[in-house]
């Protein structure tokens, strides 16, 4: 049997299996049919959020942001760059601390934008402020193996 990954759908919240020999072929959700590592960015809800940190076994950074931070704006499309660059090794996704306001109290956040990078159900490392890709992708790197 081939060693595969749990991932939770951004759309409709269903746990699939995803055989690791297919990360990289744009897998799909087996109850909605959306993609769920296609290089782009998901917006999580609550839910989803709690799901998917807990449970997954792929790396994902989540961008606690809000859409009123211009800083969280101006980081945007650098942290989509870096969701393009490690397609298939980290899961990018975002949620809307405005829309969801308990995560922030939850976890603490005083300030974002913040990327916090969970791992099988924990939290990894922290990384506040506006970031370029470059960065963005060293942070993943140098806290996950396996995502060079």
């Amino acid at each position: 049997m081939d060693p595969s990954v749990r991932l939770t759908c951004a759309t409709c919240g269903q746990a699939n299996r995803v055989p690791l020999a297919k990360l990289a072929d744009q897998p799909k959700c087996g109850s909605c049919g959306d993609p769920l590592l296609n290089g782009k960015v998901a917006e999580f809800d609550l839910a989803t959020h709690d799901k998917a940190t807990r449970a997954d076994d792929l790396p994902t950074i989540v961008d606690y942001w809000a859409p009123w931070c211009g800083p969280c704006r101006m980081m945007a499309p650098e942290y989509a760059k870096a969701a393009q660059a490690l397609t298939g090794k980290v899961r990018f996704a975002k949620i809307n601390t405005e829309d969801h306001p308990a995560i922030s109290q939850r976890l603490g956040i005083r300030g974002i934008p913040l990327l916090i990078l969970w791992h099988k159900g924990r939290e990894v490392a922290r990384l506040p402020g506006a970031r370029p890709a470059a960065e963005i992708e060293a942070f993943a790197r140098g806290k996950v193996t396996g995502a060079a």
